[in-house]
């Protein structure tokens, strides 16, 4: 629930207050309308005119182009007795007004000095008395000021006696983060405590990590604790189409900020307003945005000189983008990290999220939160939701594991396409690609385990997939698991090439990641014997977006980027040979699993594990023969 400093009027009190404008502008047109226009006329229907002319009842007229006024006989005393029609084409007209011997000329020039400067002032000054009327009420300060109200800042102000207000309760799987914004609670709380020793709060803390980890929840969650008043506003609330008017809105905040102080300033998305003036062009400039930074980067400077305590946190997932001046020390003070939760954080999370729907009997969030690895805390907010969307579309009470474990599969593989059918041929060929995933994956390291393989159409493009599933989180993986990994993604390719002599299109993904993945090995990890521990990438830190245009190559010699590629070709080709043998040694085991899902679409749970316990290694091949 937002402050407002002065109470809104009523709809029904605008709309009567419009009414009163118009209606005293109609007042004001008709008393000054005989000044403009002259007093009215009667007017009568051209033909009656043509009647009373060649009736002999006329004595004069004056024939304009787009009126003709007339007299009749014996009115010619009467002050008023004057009658109008609008002319007609009727090249006859003059001749038949001499025949009737009518006295007629043309209409002298109108000098109405005075009307026809009420006619250029009036209109204008109505127009205008409008206009500021309807700029107050939308600036809610009224008056001429209100033409000012672009300048104000559109800051929401929250306070500790909000609804529903959010807390540090709310807030799982960022620990860290949690315990460097209690301080800054504590600091605002009794700030005498830290004073006391000399001790000096933040200016500034940043909020950064990946989308979706729950960098504005922590600001809301700070905004429930602190107990004090919440500024909150997004980087692109401040840029506006006139220039300065961004400026003008972040002094604005900083002043409403010191009068309410202590308080907080909350900046989503800094990264709209604080990117690096460095990458204005080769001319430099001085456009909205810069203008904008400049007034940012004065107020923090300067609020702080007085006794007001302002504290500015500020949330954005482009740290690299944004401007040194902003993150020195004395602005923002410190950069907290809020990344991916790991698998505890990942329970503790759905545990939250969990309390608001029904859950049945069966369910075990911490299986749940094993096999989702990499998920932020907004996946698996919408996780959630999908499994009891699920539910209640399965006409069930509470929702079950199994909605949990195919709300899993919507997010990472997508959407069942079972109106998308397979013919025989192409079906046959996706079932031996996805076993051969399989067989791979369960004998090379660092794939995770294999929980499920199905030949159900998922998504934009996958005809089929193979769900891997790590049995815990991992940080660091060695050349032996990078390269297992790459032999899984050829292994769908691999064993077409086994079973069909030819391969097919579907493997274009397969082998971009594996390429991808090679790459990295050589230009990034170091993992090349012949190029040596170099880095041929220009690495980019906290690049939370994962946008690949943010590592471009170094500048290497030909005869490097040769070497380079060829190396990168081993890899791939040697992963390929690996999987080769593999599916090999193990083509009954192929033949069979993949007779089985083409009967029944999908294999999983311990039928599937029974099967891959079965596969046996190249080096067991060997040493049997």
């Amino acid at each position: 629930m937002s402050i407002k400093d002065k109470p809104q009027p009523s709809r029904s009190r605008q709309i009567g207050n419009i009414l009163l404008i118009v209606a005293g502008a109609f007042f004001l047109f008709n008393l000054v309308s005989p000044f403009i226009f002259g007093p009215q006329i009667p007017r009568v229907p051209y033909s009656m005119f043509i009647n009373q002319v060649q009736g002999g009842e006329v004595s004069r007229a004056s024939v304009g182009q787009n009126e003709i006024r007339y007299q009749l006989k014996g009115e010619e005393n009467q002050p008023g007795a004057v009658l109008s029609t609008t002319p007609i084409f009727d090249m006859d007209l003059p001749k038949r007004l001499e025949d009737n011997e009518v006295e007629f000329a043309a209409p002298p020039p109108k000098n109405n000095l005075f009307g026809s400067i009420l006619g250029w002032v009036i209109p204008p000054l109505i127009f205008v008395a409008i206009w500021q009327f309807f700029i107050g009420r939308s600036g809610g300060m009224g008056g001429a000021q209100g033409a000012l109200s672009i300048n104000k800042s559109k800051a929401k102000v929250y306070v500790e006696s909000d609804a529903n207000k959010t807390t540090f309760n709310d807030v799982a799987g960022v620990e860290e983060a949690k315990t460097e914004l209690v301080e800054i609670v504590e600091f605002l709380k009794t700030p005498q405590r830290f004073t006391n020793i000399g001790a000096r709060i933040p200016k500034g803390v940043l909020l950064v990590g990946p989308p979706g980890t729950g960098k504005t929840l922590l600001a809301k969650a700070v905004a429930g604790e602190a107990g004090v008043p919440f500024f909150s506003i997004s980087g692109s609330e401040f840029v506006e189409l006139f220039v300065g008017a961004g400026a003008a809105r972040v002094r604005d905040l900083f002043e409403q900020a010191k009068k309410k102080a202590p308080c907080i300033i909350f900046i989503d998305e800094l990264d709209a307003i604080g990117k690096s003036r460095s990458g204005n062009g080769f001319y430099g400039g001085n456009d909205e945005r810069e203008q904008t930074l400049n007034q940012l980067l004065t107020e923090m400077d300067g609020f702080a000189a007085g006794d007001a305590t302002v504290i500015v946190l500020a949330a954005t997932n482009r740290p690299e983008t944004l401007d040194p001046a902003l993150l020195r020390p004395g602005r923002f003070d410190r950069q907290v990290l809020v990344d991916r939760p790991d698998v505890a954080g990942r329970l503790k999370i759905l545990e939250i999220y969990a309390q608001k729907v029904k859950l049945g009997d069966d369910i075990d969030l911490k299986t749940i939160a094993t096999r989702t690895p990499g998920f932020a805390g907004a996946d698996l907010a919408n996780l959630v939701n999908e499994a009891a969307l699920l539910a209640a579309r399965n006409q069930r009470l509470t929702v079950a594991q199994e909605d949990f474990a195919e709300a899993i599969e919507r997010v990472v593989a997508g959407l069942e396409k079972k109106s998308r059918v397979l013919n025989d041929k192409e079906k046959k060929i996706v079932a031996y690609h996805e076993v051969g995933h399989a067989l791979v994956g369960a004998l090379t390291p660092g794939g995770g385990k294999v929980t499920k393989i199905s030949i159900v159409p998922r998504g934009m493009a996958a005809l089929g997939y193979t769900l891997q599933m790590p049995t815990e989180d991992r940080f660091l993986m060695d050349d032996t698991e990078l390269r297992g990994q790459i032999a899984t993604l050829l292994g769908g390719r691999s064993a077409e090439e086994i079973i069909f002599g030819s391969i097919t299109t579907g493997a274009a993904n397969d082998l971009q990641r594996a390429t991808d993945l090679a790459e990295r090995m050589v230009t990034t990890y170091g993992m090349s014997k012949v190029l040596g521990p170099l880095a041929y990438e220009k690495g980019q830190q906290n690049n939370f977006l994962g946008d690949g245009m943010m590592n471009p190559r170094r500048m290497v010699s030909d005869d490097t980027a040769k070497a380079i590629d060829a190396e990168v070709k081993g890899i791939v080709e040697t992963a390929h040979q690996q999987a080769l043998d593999i599916l090999n040694a193990n083509r009954d085991l192929l033949e069979k699993i993949a007779q089985i899902i083409l009967e029944t679409e999908v294999i999983e749970g311990d039928k599937l594990q029974d099967l891959l316990s079965k596969v046996i290694s190249v080096e067991k091949v060997a040493a049997a023969v």
